[in-house]
């Protein structure tokens, strides 16, 4: 039997494109890069093996995350440059942002809009690495700033009509009705912390998540309706940084 690595067409790097697809959804979870041994070696662990161009080394898939992509299945392109993996995804995440997918943001009149929810938060993956360091994948995905992000969709949503989404709804009925649940959201989230100092759980806990961050989205659109964008507050809470909160109460009742 002939070499089949020889049937591969790397590219004049010693590389070539590796697609990592959901083996039963068949959903599309990265995109890498591989060389000659990465992918030998793929093919004998059944375990995703890729290449860092970065880093100039082999990278295992998972070998920081715990994220091991275990490889059902291989199949090259009819051109023979393209390489596609059938694979499961432990723990459900494959891109360095905390998605199951890097292909988390998808094309809208208003532009690139994130789809995905993030599963988890990066630095509980990777700790201080995932402030610097990629996966190098065969495209860049950028960081997205949340709250830049819903600061402009708050203005893009304020000039939709009010039957297009909630938020536009919310903007088309005035402050009065945005104020209405800000004050909804804070109730909400005190009976949601209540619960949780009663009842240690795990459900009470994701509540309490989900009650803050229903408050916090509110208190944005609130923000939106004046114009104001999020990194205010933001600029105020790093202001703030160093400075003992009752000298700071006390230079605010100076003004």
């Amino acid at each position: 039997m002939s070499n089949w690595l020889d049937e591969v067409k790397f590219d004049s790097n010693g590389l070539i494109p590796a697609i990592a697809q959901h083996h039963q959804t068949g959903r599309i979870l990265m995109v890498a890069w591989m060389n000659r041994e990465s992918l030998a070696l793929t093919a004998e662990k059944n375990q995703a093996v890729y290449f860092s161009r970065s880093r100039q080394k082999l990278w295992h898939k998972g070998e920081e995350s715990g994220h091991f992509q275990t490889v059902y299945e291989i199949r090259l392109d009819c051109d023979g440059d393209v390489i596609i993996l059938q694979v499961e995804q432990h723990g459900g995440i494959a891109c360095h942002t905390g998605r199951e997918s890097c292909f988390y943001r998808k094309l809208t009149p208003q532009g690139w809009e994130i789809v995905d929810a993030q599963l988890k938060d990066p630095t509980a993956i990777y700790g201080d690495k995932a402030k610097t360091e990629s996966h190098d994948h065969a495209h860049t995905t950028e960081q997205v700033d949340v709250l830049a992000h819903l600061g402009q969709l708050m203005q893009e949503r304020k000039q939709a009509e009010a039957d297009t989404s909630y938020v536009a709804s919310l903007y088309k009925k005035g402050i009065n009705k945005i104020l209405e649940k800000v004050g909804e959201e804070g109730v909400e989230t005190i009976i949601a912390a209540k619960d949780y100092a009663a009842q240690n759980t795990e459900s009470n806990l994701n509540d309490l998540i989900y009650e803050t961050a229903d408050l916090w989205f509110h208190s944005i659109v609130m923000l939106g309706y004046f114009d104001l964008n999020p990194q205010l507050i933001i600029d105020e809470l790093a202001r703030r940084q160093g400075l003992s909160g009752l000298v700071e109460k006390a230079n605010r009742n100076k003004v």
